[in-house]
């Protein structure tokens, strides 16, 4: 580790100006789920076509990250987030104002590049700031942004929109992004990249770690299905439940909320059972997707729905990259790179067969592909033992930390 502060206080104002990060960036990422139906409106598309915003992001964060990350190996990674900040912040602005539709999803694919590097080097970031007996919090910590950016970053986007307007959205999150920019030039510290990894060591991983190579398929499968329904959660609720947009913001805040309730679950009992927390939570989202087709069509069956599904998704969330870790502990940046591509193509690749559903056979038709893939994930992972899931040494831990 690279000890370069004095103060105790200053290396977890880093922490938390990446745990920032996190925030802005995921909800760029996921905004246009609580924004389709206005964007695909004003620039005349249909809401098929509108989730491209959500598809194209995601290709070039998953495709481009491992390419990306090793190119930059040698890079300052205070100096590379600090970049990838700067990238965001004028992708949001140059959305904002986009006059067609072409000019918005060119500048989501060159965004979702930045998205991508973001989560490969966002945690190892954080717990090479702090001493390290607090590694693990630190990472945890970071990760908790997921939580508030589910459980305010997207509500919120929601109410924004609805008060104002998809574009005046955007440019607020745009002046998000430069207010965390700024943090992070202020409070975090030189990191020289100390474990990136050649393009062909990263690749040669899931060849020669299995555990590693089942993760990631697991990955792809639960993001595929979970990603491919929520993105069209807002248009599915209209039809179904009559929902109006303070409802749909309602109940996406009951959504993060759950996430948060999820995260904070999965926090202990991962430690205790990782592969049983994962089965669990799994199975939680395959249960939501069936309430969906069968509860879902009244205010109060929707919440509940909505709970359940975001605190299954925290569960998830938290355990694949617990997962991650755990399968391949001494190259963790690089296997976090793999992971971003597994995770974002597969939201990309969600979406965009989401959007051929909902187009062709109708919205309730991409529950089901949700419901497919989601048990599918499940039945992985009860097949696959405990390949996936061992026990992390601390030696080993101390070499993913750099």
């Amino acid at each position: 580790m690279t000890e370069t502060t004095h103060s105790p206080l200053k290396p977890w104002l880093g922490v938390a100006a990446i745990t920032a990060s996190l925030f802005v960036f995921l909800t760029t990422e996921l905004m246009p789920v609580g924004l389709l139906t206005p964007v695909s409106t004003s620039l005349h598309i249909s809401v098929g076509i509108a989730g491209l915003m959500v598809t194209l992001y995601g290709v070039s964060a998953g495709l481009g990250v491992p390419f990306i990350v090793a190119w930059t190996r040698r890079v300052n990674r205070r100096v590379l987030l600090s970049t990838l900040l700067a990238i965001l912040t004028l992708g949001n602005v140059i959305t904002a104002i986009s006059p067609n539709y072409p000019l918005v999803l060119a500048t989501r694919l060159i965004m979702g590049f930045a998205n991508g590097v973001f989560w490969a080097i966002g945690v190892s970031m954080a717990m090479r700031l702090v001493p390290e007996r607090h590694a693990s919090r630190a990472a945890a910590t970071v990760m908790s942004g997921i939580s508030v950016a589910a459980v305010v970053g997207m509500p919120l986007g929601t109410i924004l929109e609805s008060l104002t307007s998809w574009r005046t959205t955007f440019l607020i999150w745009a002046g998000l992004g430069a207010l965390v920019f700024l943090a992070v030039v202020a409070v975090i510290p030189s990191l020289p990249s100390t474990n990136a990894v050649s393009v062909r060591e990263v690749f040669s991983l899931p060849l020669k770690n299995v555990p590693l190579r089942l993760v990631l398929f697991t990955v792809i499968l639960f993001v595929l299905g979970h990603f491919g329904t929520y993105t069209f959660v807002r248009p599915y609720l209209e039809q179904s439940a009559s929902a109006a947009p303070f409802f749909i913001t309602v109940v996406l805040m009951v959504y993060g909320a759950g996430g948060a309730a999820g995260n904070f679950i999965a926090g202990y009992t991962a430690n205790r059972n990782l592969r049983g927390s994962f089965i669990v939570g799994c199975a939680g989202l395959v249960m939501s997707m069936l309430f969906l087709l069968t509860i879902a069509g009244g205010q109060a069956g929707s919440i509940v729905t909505l709970i359940l599904w975001g605190a299954s998704f925290g569960v998830v969330q938290l355990c694949q990259v617990n997962m991650t870790q755990a399968a391949a502990p001494d190259t963790f940046e690089a296997a976090m790179s793999l992971n971003t591509m597994a995770y974002n193509t597969s939201i990309a690749l969600g979406a965009l067969f989401g959007g051929q559903f909902v187009d062709h056979l109708g919205v309730t038709s991409v529950v089901w592909y949700g419901l497919a893939l989601t048990g599918a994930s499940l039945l992985l992972t009860l097949a696959t033992r405990r390949k996936t899931t061992r026990t992390v040494p601390d030696d080993a831990l101390a070499l993913a930390r750099g």
